[in-house]
């Protein structure tokens, strides 16, 4: 991984979550990367629970201060970062007031999911881009974990895709077990195709669920990984049958030769 670039976008990470399959997997894989001589970058949506004044988060202003349109209204984007202390790793974190000041990350008080996550989905896609654009700062893989930021595939080959900073990049998707049992807003696909990206690339979306989510994500990606040992089977045969490199669930404890050999002999070949 010696000088390698590797982009991690996440919807969940510890320490600023609680430990999940995806928010450790999320902390592991880059800190397995940046102590074989790679350079990261991790960015995370800023939820409203994850403690600002305990993990010293603060904006950076030249960061910040541009308006997405998100289904044709303007968002202001706010960008944060922090520093993970014990293995001096940086994180980016996108905010905005509107889709991230509440005191939870995907679900209500009763379990609900919010109404507005396909959106806050899209702005959060856009934002790591725009974001790593100002950077200037071009990664060699883009790895995505969680199915918040399963959109960043997508928009990237295509609202981005003349995008140069990008041209080479390779995108990898982790599939993790189900999320979420509902389905995101109906007009989820609406929203999206507001932005020029085809219907016909996103059909899957037509019934925005979990799997359905994680299809159009592995559609755009370059290669897969099983990151958890229950998926379920429709999508699981969904990534079988796309002939991409796909790395196989490999545990916690013997991940790190795993995904460093598919790093450098799937993706980056």
């Amino acid at each position: 991984m010696n000088g390698k670039k590797i982009l991690f976008v996440s919807s969940e990470l510890v320490p600023y979550l609680p430990e999940n399959e995806v928010s450790l997997m999320s902390y592991e894989a880059p800190r397995m990367v940046n102590s074989n001589g790679g350079q990261i970058r991790i960015f995370m949506p800023r939820f409203g629970n994850i403690n600002e004044r305990r993990h010293q988060l603060h904006e950076v202003i030249r960061l910040s201060g541009m308006n997405l349109v998100i289904n044709d209204v303007d968002m202001p984007l706010i960008i944060k970062v922090a520093s993970i202390p014990k293995e001096r790793i940086q994180v980016y974190f996108i905010d905005n007031e509107e889709y991230f000041k509440r005191k939870a990350t995907f679900s209500d008080e009763e379990g609900n999911l919010f109404p507005d996550n396909d959106e806050r989905a899209i702005f959060f896609a856009k934002g790591v881009v725009e974001t790593v654009k100002k950077l200037n700062w071009t990664p060699d893989i883009i790895h995505v974990h969680g199915w918040m930021a399963s959109l960043l595939p997508l928009y990237l080959k295509q609202y981005y895709a003349d995008e140069p900073l990008f041209s080479e990049s390779k995108i990898v998707t982790s599939v993790y077990s189900p999320g979420f049992e509902e389905e995101l807003d109906s007009e989820m696909q609406k929203k999206i195709t507001f932005d020029g990206i085809s219907s016909e690339s996103i059909t899957a979306l037509t019934v925005p669920n979990y799997n359905n989510l994680l299809k159009v994500a592995v559609d755009f990606s370059d290669a897969v990984i099983l990151a958890s040992e229950e998926i379920p089977e429709d999508l699981k045969n969904y990534i079988s049958n796309l002939k991409k490199p796909v790395l196989s669930y490999v545990p916690l404890q013997e991940f790190e030769e795993a995904y460093a050999n598919f790093y450098s002999t799937e993706v980056l070949k």
